[in-house]
């Protein structure tokens, strides 16, 4: 019978009894040492015993101990006597016995003095807009909660604001503060970074070693930028005319290359889905179009917008109001054309692109200024997890946002696997439910909030006009405001450019909830 690891954190897993067959795939799955748990002659002649199995081991070169620990459970001295072994064992460590079950049980106790951690009600992952948005929500509801976030970054951006840094329109020093000034107060700042998590022991385990107890989880770190994937792309950002708004530094020098452009050609580029703001790369191209078109140059432009995916936007409600600016623009659109490499001093871009068939070809196009989205994941902690889901992204409840396998654990923003929109303005109303099912959770109380995957695009479609685009699971439209939402508007540029920024540092992160009734519908 095929042995199964079960894995308990990112330094011991365990599984059922083993042969001598199976060690060097053991080996070979990046074990150091193996343990032996199951007492010799337990189970008959078909059980090796330990000095068998050692013999095999040594041979696969595995460390080899034998703790052997009866059924009826182990004791104070055996799970001392693992936790002081453990310690100058070569990790990772895979332990067996009968069923893996006694193995499991002797971790947990062998543990428990040294994981008498800092232990809180509640931990929160990130330190983004999600993070400390739910965690001051859940601090304004109830203030005696012991809540801690983890987050590794000095600097708290507000992002949305980068597509119009990019544009000439707002202020990339704007866009960041200093975390501790929007920490809340009455929170546990972690300053770490998450290596992996042990949901069974309600455990995450940090970078440095250290391990933080929890009595329920938020998971909120944002999304994964995969620069990497597109060959070639790393070395040229931000020279040779290669530049996103998809990142703080980059931002200024778009604006940079926008504003100095008298004639050439610019490919705008937009990767599969899904990504943060999904509107946002061809916002860019129109608010570059709309600069060019007001100093007279856009006609001596060539403009191409390639987009990996079928369609210009995925709410069929917008799309024709927003075909009017690309034809306004003279800009063309290249459909299931994904970016895979870049040679920034030669100025070419290589791209793949799919017939109606499915059939790829790689084409070749030249630029003179080139405008990056890359591919998005979830982050690598993350992907793999005992909480991904099949993608890798955070497995959750679309309308509780609680996840389906431990109850104890919710997530918000970016990193859920659901099908809404990943935007601030989803983030804003994910927190609302999370803090009002969590709070329920631990009354023992029915969770009262769900989520109908709202999420807002405000598409700046030109300098001073914008389509504020709102919508729900499956497309549904959810405007906020009794106007017609498909109609480019001043007051919409308004709301994007000042009130949402505003809002944002003052509202959205202090607890504030303005605007987010979640009431089930």
């Amino acid at each position: 019978m095929e042995y199964v690891v079960k894995r308990i954190d990112s330094l011991f897993s365990v599984s059922g009894q083993l042969t001598p067959d199976d060690l060097p795939d053991v080996k070979a799955k990046g074990f150091a040492t193996l343990i032996c748990n199951r007492p010799d002659h337990e189970g008959g002649a078909d059980q090796p015993d330990h000095l068998t199995m050692e013999r095999s081991a040594l041979a696969s070169g595995l460390v080899f101990r034998y703790v052997p620990i009866l059924s009826s459970g182990a004791t104070d001295e055996q799970a001392h006597q693992l936790a002081t072994l453990i310690e100058g064992l070569p990790k990772p460590i895979l332990a067996y016995c009968r069923t893996g079950n006694r193995s499991a049980r002797l971790y947990a106790a062998a543990t428990k003095g040294a994981s008498e951690k800092p232990c809180y009600d509640v931990v929160v992952i990130g330190g983004g807009s999600a993070g400390i948005a739910i965690t001051s929500s859940m601090l304004k509801r109830d203030a005696s909660m012991r809540v801690a976030i983890v987050e590794p970054c000095s600097e708290h951006y507000y992002q949305p604001a980068w597509t119009l840094v990019g544009g000439g329109a707002y202020s990339i020093q704007d866009t960041a503060r200093p975390m501790g000034s929007v920490m809340p107060k009455d929170a546990y700042w972690i300053k770490a970074s998450v290596s992996a998590f042990a949901p069974h022991r309600r455990v995450v385990l940090l970078s440095d070693g250290a391990e933080l107890g929890y009595q329920q989880l938020i998971v909120c770190p944002g999304l994964q930028l995969a620069w990497e994937k597109i060959e070639g792309l790393e070395e040229t950002l931000g020279k040779n005319g290669v530049t996103s708004n998809y990142r703080h530094d980059l931002a200024p020098y778009t604006w940079e290359l926008v504003r100095s452009l008298r004639s050439g050609k610019v490919l705008f580029t937009q990767p599969p889905m899904p990504i943060k703001c999904a509107g946002a790369p061809q916002k860019a191209m129109y608010l570059s179009c709309d600069h060019w078109r007001k100093n007279g140059v856009l006609e001596s432009i060539s403009v191409e917008f390639n987009l990996a995916g079928p369609a210009l936007f995925g709410v069929a409600t917008f799309v024709a109001p927003l075909m009017k600016y690309v034809e306004t623009y003279g800009a063309q659109l290249a459909f299931q054309s994904n970016l895979v490499k870049v040679d920034g001093p030669g100025k070419t871009a290589w791209f793949e692109v799919a017939d109606g068939n499915g059939n790829v070809t790689r084409v070749e196009k030249t630029f003179d200024v080139l405008h990056v989205v890359p591919p998005q994941q979830a982050p690598d902690f993350i992907r793999r997890s005992e909480l991904a889901d099949k993608a890798g992204w955070l497995e959750v409840d679309p309308t509780t946002l609680q996840h389906p396998r431990y109850p104890e654990v919710f997530g918000v923003g970016d990193v859920c696997g659901t099908t809404n929109a990943k935007t601030a303005a989803a983030a804003r109303k994910q927190v609302v439910i999370v803090a009002q099912n969590l709070l329920a959770l631990r009354k023992g109380a029915e969770l009262p909030g769900r989520y109908d995957g709202y999420g807002s695009c405000p598409l700046t479609v030109e300098n001073g006009k914008v389509i504020l685009a709102e919508f729900g699971y499956g497309g549904k439209l959810l405007p906020t405001f009794p106007m017609d939402p498909t109609i480019p508007r001043k007051s919409a540029w308004f709301l994007k450019a000042r009130l949402l920024p505003w809002f944002y540092w003052n509202g959205m992160l202090k607890g504030r909830e303005w605007f987010t009734d979640c009431s089930s519908k």
